[in-house]
């Protein structure tokens, strides 16, 4: 095996992410609710990668170039409520995108999916649909160390390079999806198709409506512990949940493994759905996923060829 020197390409990826953030923290400094929390996290991720790093260097094997890309993996659930605190200094776009929803399909579907399926067993499958997020892109990198190696650094590169350009649309994007928009308007006003213009409210607002659907039920409990952990009013359009599902399954396509493939389908197109069906996104969110899912993905594999 070829050891790595220096840093690997996903490495580099999440360091200039972190500097574009710093470049923007400096700018908006004096508005930032906890600047110096922020800055000891960059800090923590600095000293982590470069320990993982150093693990390999004394130890280059497979298994010290998974733990690399694991730690990178692990700090996604960090970057991702990171991006409220630099989003919620700018505008909320929400009533923008909640016209437009109104204007594409004549009504609010997040309002309506789950009054339309109001099933336990229903509710309990998009439930566990939208927490095999992080199952499916796990069992994906798992798949390509053990039995792809050779392909496994460009798996990673792909999906983490899609995690970033999400994060990076989600900083200068803000929007919230309809869980927090509808609670501060209120259904009855969305209802009615009101959608107004909320200003800087996410700057100290974060209350979410609660996951529709059977109370119940065991995902529905998962669901909103995962939801009370790291949720924020951030990260809605374009749904990085759709996204980088689509991404998961390019890449599971692209082994010629079949098993691989169906056996996450159906996982899958349930994440698609449960992403409206519990209001964690508005409808052309989904629709957007899908569409830069896509476009990330060829994107990412060619620039791999040469990075990875």
């Amino acid at each position: 095996m070829a050891v790595k020197k220096g840093l690997l390409a996903v490495e580099w990826i999440a360091m200039g992410y972190l500097l574009l953030t710093l470049l923007m923290m400096a700018v908006l400094w004096d508005k930032l609710v906890s600047p110096e929390q922020m800055i000891k996290g960059r800090i923590t991720f600095v000293l982590v990668t470069l320990a993982a790093w150093g693990v390999y260097w004394l130890k280059p094997c497979r298994l010290t170039m998974f733990l690399r890309i694991a730690v990178q993996m692990v700090f996604l659930s960090w970057w991702y409520p990171d991006t409220y605190e630099l989003n919620r200094m700018l505008p909320n776009l929400d009533h923008v995108f909640a016209g437009c929803e109104q204007a594409v399909f004549g009504c609010q579907p997040a309002l309506l999916f789950a009054q339309k399926a109001p099933w336990g067993w229903f509710s309990e499958l998009m439930c566990m649909g939208y927490i095999s997020y992080f199952p499916m892109m796990t069992i994906l990198l798992v798949y390509y160390f053990l039995y792809r190696y050779n392909e496994f650094l460009k798996a990673a590169f792909v999906l983490l390079g899609a995690f970033f350009i999400f994060y990076v649309i989600f900083i200068f994007l803000p929007v919230t999806g309809p869980q927090f928009y509808y609670l501060a308007v209120g259904p009855e006003k969305i209802a009615a198709g009101v959608f107004p213009n909320l200003g800087d409210w996410f700057l100290t607002h974060s209350e979410r409506m609660a996951v529709p659907g059977w109370t119940d039920g065991f995902f529905y409990h998962l669901l909103e512990m995962a939801h009370n952990a790291g949720e924020r009013p951030t990260a809605a359009f374009p749904s990085s949940h759709v996204g980088i599902t689509t991404v998961v399954m390019l890449l599971a396509h692209h082994t010629h493994c079949r098993k691989l493939v169906l056996g996450m389908l159906p996982f899958y197109i349930l994440m698609c759905l449960s992403t409206v069906y519990i209001l964690a996104h508005y409808a052309i969110d989904a629709l957007t996923g899908l569409f830069t899912g896509v476009v990330f993905y060829f994107v990412l594999i060619r620039l791999s060829k040469r990075f990875a």
